[in-house]
């Protein structure tokens, strides 16, 4: 149910970073590491399943409203994640890497 703003003691901006504010260049990051550097944690923090469930259904719009400025590549394994990462000037565009492997 929605509630009055009146309820809350304070509220406040809905500011998110930028990929270029949130990432290395040099690495790639799954969606629950994203999720966690989207509320300030390291990649690597120990969350329980509930909150990594609620940090995934942050990250995954995030991901999609910033996929221009961002790269994704293939999991590792078969049964792996996928891994996001910041767009650089050194990454080939999807166009020129499809023409090369042809």
């Amino acid at each position: 149910m929605p509630e009055p703003k009146s309820a809350f003691d304070a509220t406040y901006p809905c500011d998110f970073y930028e990929p270029a504010e949130l990432f290395e260049p040099d690495q790639m990051y799954t969606i629950p590491e994203i999720g966690r550097l989207l509320q300030g944690l390291e990649p690597d923090a120990e969350v329980d399943p509930d909150t990594e469930a609620v940090l995934v259904d942050w990250a995954v719009p995030w991901v999609m409203v910033h996929a221009e400025e961002m790269v994704v590549a293939e999991p590792l394994s078969e049964d792996g994640p996928g891994y996001y990462g910041l767009a650089t000037d050194e990454e080939p565009d999807a166009e020129t890497a499809t023409d090369e492997s042809a």
